[in-house]
Parts: structure tokens; C-alpha cells; sequence
């Protein structure tokens, strides 16, 4: 059938590349390009770099010093750069450079075999270390119609901190963190919460919140990668290792400071601004504006008892996933008894399936507390299907820092890849063993699966300001955030298409396990189908409400973002439906 917001987006392009402004009634019907009548010219650009001190920066592709062809090759530095691709620092210390090499559309490898081109890219980038700096960047794209986009740590699976052909107000080195140990008073209220609080601006990235809390004895719930920024991880519900105990990270958030898309900097919390206050707490980012700033309550940092477990055995074991499956059906007792963590399927791994993980018990020093809820399910798998082998190892630490030192998420990058996910409440798990059984011997196809145990009770009865989030209602009834990913290579449209295909193929046999829960924004497909419904349930009517109320121009669009069916990206460039 013929796709006529497709068919009318095509034409629109075609509009803007023959007559360079691509009007319609007077009203551009596709974002401005270089090279159209629509661009800024030169002068103007140098007009925002000076009212913004500078920070106005024309990218380099971080790759490109491996191309003779380039003007920034260096042979010493390209060693370098490829030494460090597959490190998350480059690319989250890059203005531009996207954690997955799939989101900058492969255009610059540091191989010189390969070409390189800055097309993947976006052509200027705001260095921005004030809401100021934020505000020159949203009203210059909105002033000229440009493409605009938000990039923190570039620590994305679904590419929203990439595009080309537009502005980038890049937010990493907006650092700084406010400690409220003795009570927070949001701006405008006249009550004052009690309980310590920290104010991060938006460049903040998990380490940094970790060790800065660390300092207070306190911690906060938040994500297991070190390079994960705080903005994009709390617009998106932000799940954690701590949220079965204390909630979301979303349900932390006492108060925000933002840019609009009109190019107010605005302060939203319990008593202003409460419709951004609540969309902001989940409803996705690069879509309601530009966080520069987040209040967020801490909690005492607790002692750690963490367990690291295997269970394994041939990967051609025709009773493998009978096992995992019994496992899988013990979540719910493990979280409701205090577990929560990192369990991993590995199948046909160096000839061996089971599963591998790490989870956590808090406010122990007993290690048999935690190993107790683990040796009768080993047991039983050990009984009832013979030839198993397993390994556990207890290690206690007097902080949750100190466990987080030892045990982040190492995060490798520098590939191609597309990931899907779903939430899993109880029936999904335990319900019925078979319908599980199948489904995960299908999700773990690609060779492993995450399983992680990152909701339940805490998050279920969490109580945050203001009333409610925009955070996925299933996160309500959820137990497990699964995962799994593809990886491929680069510049073959044929593998990249055929890996989405794949994590697609897993992702449905979960939908079908579970079709009335959804999947998390921030670790998902960016192509899942019925994706409004999918990332935001019932909230959706809302947050698009909002989204059409502080943004009826649609300053801000990415995908899959709220509100972004008007518009459709057609050889890289956005235009309107």
C-alpha cells in the first residue's frame, strides 16, 4: 500500500533541493540545509558564535585523522583514536561523535580503508556550559528553521544525540553539583523537603554523581555505566540496580531547570510548571527542551552484599532453557525477598549456555542471606536436569560506591548496533513455563540476553513529587527490563538491515509473551512498532498534549520521540508529513 506521509515528505524534499526553500503557503515544508536558500549565511552563524563567547564549533569527525584525504590526518593520532575507539570516553569526550557508529550512518571510521565524510555529523555545535549558551542555541534553530538536536554523553542506543545536517547544543561540560544536606526548598514553593538533596547540572554523568554523593554518605539511584549523563537517563524513567528498593530515578527528581523550545529558561516542579515537571520525569528526552539543571533526593548509601553466579552446561543440553526458564520463574521471589541486579542468558557461548550475573542484597553482612535464595534453586536445577555446573562467589562492601567502583558497566562502543527490550511483570515470568521457554529461546538467539531485575516493590509503591512521572506505567508491575542486541558491519546496508530484522524477531517473541507491558525509551528499538504505546502506555495522550503546547513548531524532533509523527527524515533530511 502506498505510504502517502512518506509519498508527501518526498516531495517536500524534492521541493527543497530544486528551489532551496521548499515553501508551501508561504511555510517551510523541510528543515534548512546547507546549501538551500534557507541556511544561515556565514555572517549569521558568526553573529551566534559571538553572542555565545565563542563555543560555536564546526566539527571534525574524530576519525577523520586517519584519512590522508583530511584536512586534520595525523598518523600519530589516528594510532590513537583507533587505540581508543572501542572506549566510551572518546565519544562522550567528542562534541559529535556517537557512541554506536550506526547513528553517525558510518560516515567516518578511523580506517582509512573506509571513506569519511563529516555527513553523519552535525555541521555546527554549541559548547554549552550555561542555560544561556542553551538559549542562543534553541532561538538561532528556531529563528532559521534549522534542525536541532541535544547531545549529552552520547551514551544512546536509539541515536537521538545524532543527526546531520543540524545544530547540536552539546551539554557535557555544563558540570557542577550542589549538595542540600539538611532539606531541598524547591524555587517557588513555600515548603521545604526534608531528607538530603543534590542539584547536578546537566552534564553530570554517573561517576561523577556517585562519588560526589559518596561524599556525603549518601548515594543515588542511578545507572550502572560511568559515562551515562544524568539529563537523558532521568528523562527516560531511568532504571537501576537500587530501583526495586527506592524507586525509579525518575521518582527522585524534586525539581528541573530547563530551556523551552520557545527559549525560556524555566524552573518546573511540584508547585510551577507541573506538566513539564511531570514530562520530564520520563517522558523522553531531546523533546520538551533542554534540562540544564536536576534536583534530585539522595539516600543513605547502604552496605553492599553482592553475589556473582553461573549456571552452565553443553550448549547442544536439549534441557538448557528448561533450567533457565525454572530460573526465570524465581525472579519475582528473589526481588519480593530484596535481590535485584545484572543476570545475563549466554547461549552457545563457548559451547555453553546458562546464566551469568551479578545481583545484590542490601543492608547485609551475612553472605549466607544472599546465597540462601540462590543454593535451593541451584539445587533443584541440579536434580532435576543433571549435568549443570555451577560457581557463586559472595563479597560484601561497606557502601554502595564502593560496589559500584568494582562494578560497573564497562560499556564497550565504537560498533554498529540495534538493540530491543521489553518489561516483563510476574504472569510473563511464571505463568506458564512453556510460552517462556519459547520466547526466550528465541530472544536469546543472538547469543545472550540481559534479564535484569531492576523494578519491583520499590518502584511499584514509589510515591514522587508532584503526584505522579511520565515514566512507562508498566514500570508499575514490572519485575524484568530484558535486552538484546545485534551487532554488524559497517557500510552494508544488507547486514544493518538484517540485524534489525533479527533484534526485531527476538524483541516479538517477548511482545507475544507479554503484549499489554512495553519497553523502556532509553534501551530499546528505535523501530518498535506501536512504539507511543510501547515506551509510554497511557501517558501518551498526555505528554503529546504538552509536546504540541510548549513546542507547536516542533523545534525539537527526534525519534522515536513524543510527538514526532509530523514530520519524516528522507535522505537526511526532515521534513514535513
Amino acid at each position: 500500500m502506498l505510504n502517502f506521509g512518506v509519498l508527501l515528505a518526498v516531495l517536500a524534499y524534492v521541493a527543497v533541493s530544486a528551489r532551496g526553500d521548499g515553501r508551501e503557503y508561504g511555510r517551510p515544508q523541510c528543515k534548512a540545509v546547507p546549501g538551500s536558500d534557507l541556511w544561515p549565511s556565514d555572517e549569521a552563524w558568526a553573529v551566534l558564535n559571538a553572542s555565545i563567547g565563542g563555543r560555536l564549533i564546526l566539527p571534525t569527525p574524530p576519525g577523520a585523522v586517519c584519512h590522508p584525504e583530511q584536512a586534520s590526518y595525523n598518523a600519530v593520532e589516528c594510532s590513537t583514536v583507533q587505540a581508543s575507539w572501542f572506549s566510551e570516553t572518546l565519544h562522550t569526550e567528542d562534541p559529535i561523535s556517537a557512541i554506536w557508529n550506526n547513528w553517525a550512518n558510518d560516515t567516518c571510521l578511523p580506517d582509512p580503508r573506509l571513506p569519511c565524510s563529516s555527513e553523519g555529523y552535525p555541521v555546527y555545535v554549541i559548547n554549552a556550559t550555561a542555560a544561556q549558551h542553551v538559549k542562543a542555541g534553541i532561538d538561532f534553530a528556531r529563528t532559521h528553521n534549522i534542525r536541532l538536536i541535544v547531545k549529552n554523553s552520547g551514551h544512546d542506543y536509539v541515536g537521538r544525540s545524532s543527526a546531520p545536517k543540524s545544530l547540536s547544543i552539546w551539554v557535557h561540560n555544563m558540570k557542577g553539583i550542589e549538595r542540600h544536606e539538611t532539606g531541598f526548598q524547591p524555587r517557588g514553593c513555600d515548603i521545604t523537603i526534608s531528607g538530603s538533596a543534590i542539584t547536578a547540572a546537566a552534564g553530570t554523568q554517573m561517576l561523577e554523581a556517585y562519588r560526589a554523593t559518596a561524599l556525603m554518605n549518601q548515594t543515588v539511584v542511578g545507572g550502572n555505566g560511568r559515562t551515562v549523563a544524568l539529563g537523558g537517563y532521568i528523562t527516560g524513567g531511568g532504571h537501576s540496580i537500587l530501583a526495586p528498593h527506592y524507586g525509579m530515578a525518575a521518582d527522585q527528581v524534586l525539581e528541573v531547570e530547563l530551556v523551552t523550545p520557545a527559549g525560556q529558561i524555566v524552573t518546573a516542579n511540584e508547585c510551577q510548571n507541573t506538566d513539564l515537571f511531570w514530562a520530564m520525569r520520563g517522558g523522553g528526552g531531546s523533546t520538551f527542551g533542554v534540562l540544564t539543571s536536576i534536583t534530585i533526593k539522595t539516600v543513605p548509601s547502604p552496605e553492599i552484599m553482592s553475589l556473582t553466579f553461573q549456571f552452565a552446561t553443553a550448549a547442544n543440553s536439549p534441557h538448557a532453557f528448561d533450567a533457565i526458564t525454572y530460573f526465570l520463574g524465581q525472579f519475582p521471589q528473589l526481588a519480593d525477598a530484596g535481590v535485584s541486579g545484572y543476570p545475563i542468558i549466554f547461549k552457545g557461548q563457548s559451547f555453553y549456555t546458562g546464566v551469568i550475573g551479578k545481583v545484590i542484597m542490601l543492608n547485609t553482612r551475612d553472605e549466607s542471606v544472599i546465597v540462601s535464595q540462590f543454593e535451593p534453586l541451584f539445587a533443584y536445577i541440579n536434580a532435576t536436569w543433571p549435568g549443570f555446573v555451577f560457581y557463586t562467589n559472595a563479597t560484601y562492601y561497606p557502601s554502595f560506591g564502593a560496589w559500584y567502583e568494582e562494578n560497573y558497566d564497562p560499556s564497550p562502543v565504537g560498533y554498529g548496533n540495534v538493540m530491543g527490550s521489553r518489561l516483563l511483570d510476574g504472569p510473563a515470568l511464571a505463568a506458564n513455563a512453556t510460552a517462556t521457554k519459547l520466547a526466550f529461546e528465541k530472544f536469546s538467539d543472538g547469543g545472550q540476553a540481559t534479564v535484569y531485575i531492576v523494578s519491583g516493590k520499590g518502584v511499584w509503591h514509589a510515591q514522587p513529587r508532584g503526584g505522579g512521572t511520565a515514566a512507562n506505567p508498566a514500570w508499575r508491575r514490572t519485575y524484568v527490563h530484558a535486552t538484546a542486541s545485534v551487532s554488524f558491519a559497517p557500510l552494508n546496508s544488507t547486514a544493518r538491515e538484517a540485524a534489525t530484522a533479527q533484534t526485531n524477531a527476538f524483541t516479538a517473541a517477548l511482545r507475544e509473551l507479554s503484549p499489554d507491558t512495553g519497553a523502556y525509551i532509553n534501551e530499546a528499538d528505535r523501530y518498535e512498532p506501536d512504539w507511543q504505546y510501547a515506551f509510554w502506555g497511557s501517558n501518551y495522550p498526555r505528554l503529546l498534549e504538552i509536546k504540541r503546547t510548549f513546542d507547536p513548531d516542533d523545534v525539537f524532533w527526534c525519534t522515536p520521540c513524543v510527538g514526532n509523527e509530523r514530520w519524516q527524515e528522507v535522505d537526511d533530511v526532515l521534513c514535513r508529513v
